[in-house]
């Protein structure tokens, strides 16, 4: 089964649509930079108002391992994604800090970069084309991956079936895809979901 991750949740309108559609995770964007952060006080708010099935991913860029571990210990988020240059001692510095999941996030633009992915000491990688681009990458890339990763850039409910079949990731991630005038756009949620559940089930 293919895992879904709905990124760059803001509003409690957001988390209902969430809870509703039932994705295995939901992503609170922390990079102050990003045009979809939220605040640790607004990010708890609404922690609160999800299911608690769903896994709350945290994406930072750069942040101290302490004030990730802090995260973590006050249940904001479940799960850490490291979008900026982190490497394996900082990730060895955080498993001190928490036993919690890890995703690393990686640019793909080639096929060294894969091959720098497959190393990662993270329990998941996040393949994507950017920070936050919006554009897919050539998907033929990763067909030899190994490491579980999430696909991610330039996904939607048109293409994300051809995603599934073709590659079969261990999960798709997706924010502008399902957003309209920079807001998420729960039609588009939940037809993204349904798009990934029916090519899951051929």
């Amino acid at each position: 089964m293919t895992r879904i991750k709905l990124c760059g949740l803001s509003r409690p309108c957001d988390m209902e649509a969430a809870n509703a559609l039932r994705p295995e995770y939901i992503g609170f964007v922390f990079a102050q930079k990003s045009k979809r952060s939220v605040s640790p006080d607004r990010a708890m708010e609404l922690r609160r108002l999800l299911a608690p099935e769903i896994k709350a991913v945290g994406v930072f860029v750069n942040e101290p391992p302490e004030q990730i571990a802090a995260f973590l210990c006050s249940g904001v988020i479940d799960i850490v994604q490291l979008h900026g240059s982190e490497d394996a001692a900082y990730i060895a510095r955080l498993r001190q800090l928490t036993d919690q999941p890890i995703i690393q996030a990686f640019r793909v633009e080639t096929a060294r970069d894969v091959e720098k992915a497959a190393q990662s000491t993270a329990d998941y990688v996040l393949l994507d084309s950017g920070a936050g681009s919006g554009t897919a990458f050539d998907w033929r890339l990763v067909k030899a991956m190994k490491k579980p990763y999430f696909l991610a850039g330039g996904l939607s409910p048109d293409n994300v079936p051809r995603a599934v079949a073709a590659l079969h990731p261990f999960a798709v991630d997706v924010s502008s895809g399902i957003e309209t005038d920079g807001a998420k756009d729960h039609a588009k949620m939940a037809a993204f979901v349904a798009a990934v559940r029916t090519e899951d089930k051929l």
